[in-house]
């Protein structure tokens, strides 16, 4: 096989790909652990993640063992037949979300599509509200993916410019208000949907009470709560589920990303007989949704995160990440905030872009990434070791103390 410098391989994409990222100046071609590489040897610290979907580590071994032997057994079925992975799957993932059921899908994005078509769908069988009035009451700075229906309620130009006409049928509110929310409430409103922590946003958290109230709100209403987790969820911000801070019980819960352990697309939505009861077969689907290799490594993905204490470590290393960065004496440093390993450093006007920061960082051996010109986000995988992020601690002391 041919090899290209890295040079080559970003001259290439830039030539045949469409523009549609800004990426870092690296080209990784090796991963393994907390380390990727280059192709000219250089090491460098994954402090992204995947955006929170290599939670496991860089091709932990039990994961791709998974892939691999699940590969020669059976790939896809589609759901036109039953498989021997799938119902296995859906027990595991409903015992560990309390659910009773789960609707399998590949992306984020199409988890969240499927939680939106679920609370309409619930919101004209169950709750009786009047064809093509149902309303979900979204927040301003969210992220919840990049489909026509998801961007049409999102608040950032640059995901949403010139993508329309837009589909109706969203209320949108500051995050973090619960006032506001329930003035957005009224008879046609059939949900409410919220990341616990806003992550493209730039690690916005809540205030403490923010998710409890939003939960009495639905509760009141006779309206569905919907929690996406899929950048939050699956022990990155110290607990299982980051909703879980604050003891709530959603109808719905999104997930993605770490499903899949870092190797493959999975997504689910979980949610009890009586929400996700509203689908018949035909109603909604997926080829790929729930195939027997996505599935057996979901099963393993889950399976380590709960074996290695991935909850525990995140909160303990998460705290003491957070602890070294605030100590770090600079002028160029506005706040520090986060929950477990979901860490964003906010960056003083003064300072400027945050872009020259994070490719400084690279040039020290840290891989980072600017989200909204000014904040740096912190989100390594969760088998980060204190001794690695002392080393990352000291690179960013060096950039921006």
């Amino acid at each position: 096989m041919t090899r290209y410098s890295s040079e080559e391989l970003m001259d290439m994409e830039q030539q045949y790909g469409a523009h549609n990222y800004h990426p870092l100046e690296v080209v990784i071609t090796k991963a393994e652990g907390v380390w990727v590489e280059d192709p000219e040897g250089r090491r460098y610290m994954d402090m992204l993640s995947a955006y929170s979907a290599v939670n496991q580590g860089h091709r932990h071994p039990r994961i791709i063992k998974a892939l691999k032997d699940q590969a020669d057994e059976l790939t896809l079925t589609s759901r036109a037949f039953y498989s021997d992975r799938w119902p296995l799957f859906a027990k595991k993932l409903s015992e560990l979300t309390g659910k009773d059921m789960i609707l399998p899908m590949n992306t984020g994005a199409e988890a969240v599509e499927t939680a939106i078509k679920t609370m309409r769908k619930w919101g004209y069988l169950v709750k009786g509200v009047e064809k093509d009035k149902a309303e979900i009451i979204v927040f301003e700075d969210n992220f919840h993916g990049r489909t026509v229906t998801i961007v049409s309620f999102s608040v950032d130009p640059i995901a949403r410019d010139n993508y329309g006409p837009y589909t109706p049928g969203f209320v949108v509110v500051p995050y973090d208000d619960l006032e506001a929310v329930m003035k957005a409430v009224n008879k046609n409103t059939v949900g409410i949907l919220v990341e616990p922590i806003q992550g493209e946003a730039g690690v916005a958290v809540p205030s403490e009470g923010f998710l409890k109230g939003l939960e009495e709100i639905a509760r009141e209403n006779n309206v569905l709560l919907a929690v996406d987790e899929i950048q939050t969820g699956l022990c990155r911000t110290g607990k299982t589920f980051a909703f879980q801070h604050e003891g709530v019980d959603p109808d719905l819960i999104i997930m993605g990303k770490a499903l899949g352990g870092g190797v493959f697309p999975v997504s689910a939505v979980a949610a009890d007989k009586e929400v996700l009861g509203v689908f018949q077969p035909g109603s909604h689907g997926s080829t790929f949704g729930g195939n027997p290799l996505a599935c057996a490594v979901a099963i393993e993905a889950l399976d380590v995160l709960i074996d290695e204490k991935m909850s525990e470590r995140a909160s303990e290393l998460g705290a003491y990440f957070m602890e070294g960065l605030k100590a770090i004496k600079s002028s160029k440093i506005k706040q520090v905030r986060g929950k477990g390993l979901l860490i964003g450093v906010v960056l003083e006007e003064s300072a400027g872009k945050a872009r020259k920061y994070t490719t400084a960082l690279k040039e020290k051996g840290l891989l980072c990434k600017e989200t909204h010109d000014w904040i740096i986000r912190f989100a390594p995988p969760l088998v980060i070791t204190r001794e690695e992020i002392d080393k990352a601690l000291e690179a960013v002391r060096e950039v921006l103390g």
